[in-house]
């Protein structure tokens, strides 16, 4: 019988995710950003520890091009899922590892897409929010303030195991958001790691605190669609995605 192609599903807006093999997040929270709209993002997971210490987030950099081949070819853009991994590996050495098998493509990773989201809204003097030990935020504090970014106030739950992560309720968080965005001078807020979920609150913080708040999996993902040229404006939760999207700030 004879048949008929077309661009596959999404339309031809095909978007890659490296999601790491203990995160149970990420992919519900894309799910609500996404929806039934004309995007289709694929993923691999990427071996990664339960133990979230610098040593163990170091390894992933062995398993980045294996992971990133495991997606099909000729997506517009790749974004790798993991904050503090992409803070220890390095965001230059991300994209290298994932471009030797996805060539000339676009990548991302929540770090970098935090970074432009702060520069979007206007915002240098942050509330940051972490589940992490003290060894995975101070390398994190280190790189923000590299790039003009003051960390002005903090608050962690202390945690290393991403099984636990995963579980920290919203309320939890919402409660550290509000306590760490209350301090004086601060102009963002930016809760870290795409294991700890935030969608079902940034919105009510915003509100309590008149201030914007960023997390890993709001950011990486209105990074990721900008660079795959899909204007999301509306699409997610916070100002950030109400507001100019990343590729106009190119």
């Amino acid at each position: 019988m004879e048949y008929e192609t077309d661009a596959g599903a999404g339309g031809g807006c095909r978007l890659g995710l490296i999601v790491l093999s203990t995160d149970e997040t990420l992919e519900y929270e894309a799910r609500q950003v996404l929806g039934t709209r004309p995007v289709n993002l694929l993923h691999a997971r990427i071996p990664a520890q339960a133990d979230v210490t610098p040593e163990d987030l170091a390894t992933m950099a062995g398993e980045m091009t294996g992971t990133a081949a495991r997606l099909p070819a000729g997506l517009r853009a790749v974004a790798y899922g993991c904050t503090s991994g992409a803070t220890v590996i390095g965001p230059e050495r991300v994209q290298a590892l994932v471009q030797k098998v996805q060539p000339d493509v676009p990548v991302t990773n929540p770090m970098s897409s935090v970074i432009a989201g702060l520069e979007a809204l206007g915002a240098r003097r942050i509330a940051l929010v972490t589940p992490y030990v003290p060894d995975v935020t101070a390398p994190m504090r280190a790189y923000l303030a590299e790039r003009g970014i003051e960390v002005v106030s903090e608050v962690s739950f202390g945690q290393s195991d991403d099984w636990t992560v995963a579980r920290i309720s919203e309320a939890s968080t919402r409660a550290a958001m509000l306590e760490a965005g209350r301090a004086e001078g601060v102009e963002a807020v930016f809760a870290s790691c795409t294991n700890l979920r935030t969608f079902g609150v940034i919105g009510a913080v915003e509100a309590e605190l008149g201030l914007p708040v960023v997390t890993s999996n709001q950011a990486l993902l209105w990074h990721l669609l900008s660079l795959g040229d899909v204007d999301a404006r509306g699409w997610g939760p916070g100002r950030l995605f109400a507001g100019q999207t990343a590729g106009a700030l190119a």
